[in-house]
Parts: structure tokens; sequence; C-alpha cells
């Protein structure tokens, strides 16, 4: 009987080296003369529309760009040992649900890493799919930038302050977004909504 390839969701907040990891495991796949095809959004500029770069400076060429209602080709999959997918959580669901195919049609595993929550700590609708089709959930611990304690929100900064405004989708690094605790992430929106917090009922 033939073991179905997996689909991976590792997921980790902002500066968690989620990029890092995706470019060292995309190099051991090489190293071993196999093939990998690595997909990013066509919305995630941040590094260039076509490069999945990490803060430490790592840099490949993205194999294939998609939009929200893009169609894999499953040819331009042959011969494929693993795809890599980077900043998963900006992925619609349809997407996910097509590489959740490929595991299963191509027998090729998929390994999506990406943010699991907004800064209102909502989930991304990429995430929340590859959390309920996922085989494999895997979190990337990083520690609180203003505690030792592990991380597990991403909390937006504007003007110095953290804030709960703007889009949910609004690209940023670390100019703008701190990984920070549960008690962190509130102390910070305290200091900027003082007696309002209590009608911030995602805190």
């Amino acid at each position: 009987m033939r073991l179905m390839a997996k689909l991976y969701f590792r997921y980790g907040t902002v500066g968690s080296a989620k990029t890092l990891n995706l470019l060292a495991v995309a190099h051991n796949y090489r190293q071993q003369q196999k093939q990998v095809v690595l997909i990013k959004p066509a919305l995630d500029t941040r590094f260039g529309s076509d490069h999945i770069r990490s803060r430490a400076g790592l840099e490949k060429p993205a194999d294939i760009l998609v939009e929200p209602d893009t169609i894999l080709d499953g040819q331009k999959f042959k011969d494929v040992s693993c795809i890599l997918v980077d900043e998963a959580q900006f992925l619609s669901k349809s997407l996910i649900r097509q590489l959740r195919q490929i595991t299963l049609s191509l027998n090729i595993p998929v390994i999506c890493y990406g943010l699991r929550t907004d800064f209102r700590t909502q989930l991304f609708e990429g995430a929340a799919a590859l959390m309920e089709l996922a085989d494999a959930v895997e979190e990337i611990k990083t520690t609180c930038a203003f505690c030792n304690r592990k991380a597990i929100f991403n909390l937006k900064h504007s003007n110095g302050l953290a804030t709960l405004k703007g889009p949910s989708v609004d690209l940023g690094a670390e100019e703008k977004y701190y990984p920070t605790c549960y008690g962190c992430y509130r102390r910070q929106l305290e200091l900027a909504y003082a007696d309002r917090l209590e009608n911030l009922p995602m805190v």
C-alpha cells in the first residue's frame, strides 16, 4: 500500500524564522539533487515580487506566484519531491484545497509556512483552512519581544503605540509588528487604549 504524502502547516509569529526554515528545507532537498517548487502569494512584495527572502538575508526566487483564484497546473510538479509555500496565511481556501489534493493525486508532500493569526488575534483565511485540512500542524517558536516568554500573538504598532486599526492584510516587518506573549500583548494595548480596553473583545 502506497503511503500518502502529507500536507504540513508550520506556523509561528512574526520573527520566528519561518522563511529561514523554508529556505533551509529547500537547500537540503537540492543538496540531495531533488526538485522542489517554491510558491508564494503575489501580494507579498516586501522583498521583491518574485523572491522569497528571510529577514536573515537569505533568499531564493519563487517558482510560482499565486493569486486567490489561481488554478495550479499539475504538470508543473512533474518529478518534484516537495512543494514549499511561504506566507501561506495569505492563500485562499481554494488554493489550500488544491494543495491538499496534490498530496493525494500526485503524492507530493506540501509544507506551508505562515502566520496563524493577524494582529487582532483572528485567523487568516489560509491559516484557518490549513488548521482544518493539514495532516500535521507544527509551531515554530520564538520569544516575546518584551519579555522571555513564548510569543503567541503578532502585535501591530503605529506611531510607537499598539493598535488594532487597519486591514487584516497589512504588510510590514520589524518596524511595524512584534511577536508577543499574551501578557505583553495586553499590556501594550492597555498603554494605547487605556480605559477603552474593556470594549475590545479579542483581549
